[in-house]
């Protein structure tokens, strides 16, 4: 899920007001936004990951994805040895340098005890959007409210925490934001009619795009309750592949290993891939998921069972 799940809250309304959605409305400035996070990157260059230190990133649901997807690239570029954590899952004893907390909410109830219990003398810094929330006083912040959202569906903050982390580490976003811009630019009900009505998707990936396959799948359970899954491109052979048949869709992202879209075919099934950064094609999948939800009536800004933030009782 997004940060979160909370109380079930259900609502149609009709297939023509749904494009304008603040789903829909928050995805369209995602460009602009990782032009921004190069800027923040550098304001806060000296609290996020140096490079050698041993790095713990923590998030819940889509957080958790691009937590994943930062200690995928950080090691990829050879700046030390990071692992990606469910902020209840959190590993003691492993002699971490720092945290890094990724919470759009800022009061996602396991971050906020994971948060409590690192040791004090360790640096944690925290990714939060929303303002006056507690994990902004746990640790060092970085604020983007510019990034917050109304939809419940994470989209912008989660690709503009990954962004920061990106120019961070050395990359040039600009490729990225330039494709993410023309995708932008098409239109989806065009550029998706192949997979806008699959019964079935299937997202695979490698590396950071592995978590970014992740993330497709759930923006797409999320918003309008579709059937996907999430594999390595490698695993998806070793018996994923048994669902593809004609009338699914398998959707890469990234550079594709040898054969895969031979083994693909073979199963009849639709074969999705763009040989773009798998950010800019995330946006597909994000308008997709205004499309599906259209289809169906559903309201994509509040998701059957979810809520902004998982608030647990104690």
């Amino acid at each position: 899920m997004n940060d979160q799940r909370g109380d079930s809250v259900v609502v149609s309304i009709s297939a023509h007001s749904t494009p304008g959605s603040h789903l829909a409305a928050e995805v369209a400035t995602q460009p602009d936004d990782w032009v921004r996070a190069e800027t923040t990157a550098a304001a806060h260059r000296a609290v996020l990951p140096q490079p050698g230190e041993r790095v713990a990133v923590i998030g819940c649901g889509t957080s958790l994805f691009m937590s994943r997807a930062i200690a995928s690239l950080r090691e990829g570029s050879g700046q030390g040895i990071t692992d990606a954590w469910p902020a209840s899952e959190v590993r003691g004893g492993r002699d971490y340098d720092r945290y890094l907390v990724i919470c759009r909410s800022g009061t996602t109830t396991e971050v906020v005890d994971a948060m409590r219990a690192i040791p004090t003398q360790i640096p944690r810094t925290v990714i939060c959007s929303s303002p006056g929330t507690p994990v902004l006083d746990l640790g060092d912040p970085i604020l983007i409210d510019e990034v917050d959202e109304q939809s419940v569906v994470q989209t912008r903050f989660a690709t503009t925490a990954l962004s920061i982390l990106r120019w961070h580490f050395g990359e040039d976003l600009r490729p990225a934001i330039e494709q993410a811009r023309a995708v932008l630019a098409e239109d989806p009900a065009t550029a998706l009619a192949a997979v806008r009505r699959a019964e079935q998707i299937s997202f695979v990936g490698m590396g950071f795009a592995a978590a970014i396959a992740e993330e497709a799948g759930l923006k797409l359970r999320e918003s309008c309750q579709s059937w996907t899954e999430a594999y390595l491109q490698t695993e998806y052979r070793h018996g994923p592949i048994s669902i593809s048949t004609p009338g699914r869709a398998v959707w890469a992202f990234g550079p594709l290993v040898p054969n895969f879209a031979a083994d693909v075919a073979v199963t009849g099934a639709h074969f999705e891939h763009r040989d773009i950064d798998p950010m800019a094609d995330l946006v597909r999948v994000q308008q997709l998921c205004v499309l599906r939800a259209a289809d169906q009536g559903l309201d994509p800004d509040h998701p059957r069972n979810l809520n902004r933030s998982v608030v647990l009782d104690r």
